[in-house]
């Protein structure tokens, strides 16, 4: 059965978490993305410091990839530190490809 064009099996979203975190969750790909990465900006405007949760993201290609590194350079660009929460192991793989893994402040629980 083919899908749907525009379908995908889970969106990306994110939201503010119960413990003051940003929580990114569901599938971040090329298509997604772009429309999280809207989200992600007006969701940093009312926060001082981003701390970002991963945990939620289901599967990630290399547009993952690229969101975080925009949220990084939005941050600097603002003057706000940001840290990035439970990277998915897949997310992780692909950062360390391109030594990304040395430049994003990432956390562990």
């Amino acid at each position: 059965m083919a899908r749907k064009a525009g379908a995908s099996a889970m969106q990306a979203d994110i939201q503010q978490g119960k413990n003051g975190r940003l929580e990114i969750s569901g599938d971040l790909n090329f298509d997604s993305v772009a429309g999280l990465w809207r989200k992600c900006h007006t969701q940093f405007s009312g926060c001082e410091t981003l701390d970002i949760d991963l945990s939620g993201v289901q599967r990630s290609d290399s547009a993952g990839v690229a969101l975080l590194v925009d949220c990084l350079r939005q941050a600097h660009q603002s003057g706000k530190a940001i840290r990035f929460f439970n990277i998915p192991t897949q997310m992780l793989a692909l950062a360390r490809v391109s030594s990304l893994d040395q430049v994003l402040p990432l956390q562990r629980d």
